[in-house]
């Protein structure tokens, strides 16, 4: 029997950690019913976000569903299963996402189509079959929410990061044609734009830093970074997960095509 209470059904691809995770507990504590979706390799940690949230918000229901967002199918299966298991779909967050960092000269065409695949492909997909099943479920202009992941870098680039930077960048595109297409279902379309976040992407960021210019500093990046920031400070995933809670309750229905910086002062729009 479906929990009356539930503020809706909301899908976070690239929920097994980091800033999906938050999200995804989020949007669970907020009281939306949550499908969990990551690739096949990050089970484990998916399946542990959906034990946290059974245990700590016992009202609500939660599936998994592993589906990589670069296939189509895979995407088309996991909107489909979603509607499927837990009865509709209110709120899309296509998370999932990369960093490769490299000079434009050393990076490779096989880096660039990767990026690509899972930063943009894996957005536009899950905007477009999200799209899909809202406006088919939906018979009023009731509010529903897709949200993609963008970044301050696909708004200001930087060196070394050309390719997640152009694909940051085409996020910001989909979201703002998206948002004017969608908006006479009820649907809003908007991206976060985080600035650096305390995750393993950043950890990443940080050992090609170190390598790059040959220092043993595994903070280097950060630290170059917060003296960027008026906050002088990183940020974590759960301020991420508060922006994404806003944007998909009802009291953001007026924002829409937008790619909201959320970096600690580093970048004024």
């Amino acid at each position: 029997m479906a929990d009356t209470k539930s503020k809706g059904v909301a899908l976070v691809t690239g929920a097994g950690q980091g800033i999906g995770r938050a999200i995804a507990l989020r949007l669970a504590s907020d009281g939306f019913d949550v499908a969990l979706s990551d690739i096949s390799s990050n089970k484990a940690n998916l399946e542990a976000v959906a034990t946290e949230i059974a245990g700590t918000h016992g009202g609500r229901r939660v599936c998994t569903l592993l589906a990589d967002v670069t296939v189509e199918e895979d995407v088309r299966g996991m909107v489909e299963g979603t509607v499927k298991e837990l009865g509709g779909l209110d709120v899309m967050v296509a998370n999932a996402g990369i960093i490769h960092a490299a000079s434009l000269v050393e990076t490779t065409t096989a880096d660039f189509d990767r990026l690509f695949a899972i930063n943009v492909r894996g957005v536009f997909l899950s905007y477009k079959y999200a799209a899909q099943q809202m406006i088919a479920l939906s018979t009023t202009k009731r509010g529903r929410r897709i949200i993609g992941a963008g970044s301050l870098l696909g708004k200001r680039a930087e060196d070394f990061l050309s390719a997640y930077s152009a694909s940051k960048f085409a996020v910001r595109g989909l979201t703002q044609s998206a948002a004017i297409e969608l908006g006479q279902y009820g649907i809003t379309v908007n991206a976060y734009a985080p600035g650096p976040i305390d995750t393993a992407l950043l950890d990443n960021l940080n050992a090609a830093t170190m390598k790059r210019i040959g220092v043993s500093d595994p903070q280097i990046y950060n630290e170059t970074a917060k003296k960027k920031m008026a906050v002088g400070y990183l940020g974590t995933p759960n301020d991420i997960a508060g922006l994404v809670s806003y944007l998909a309750s009802e009291e953001s229905h007026f924002i829409t095509g937008q790619s909201i910086t959320i970096d600690g002062g580093m970048h004024f729009d």
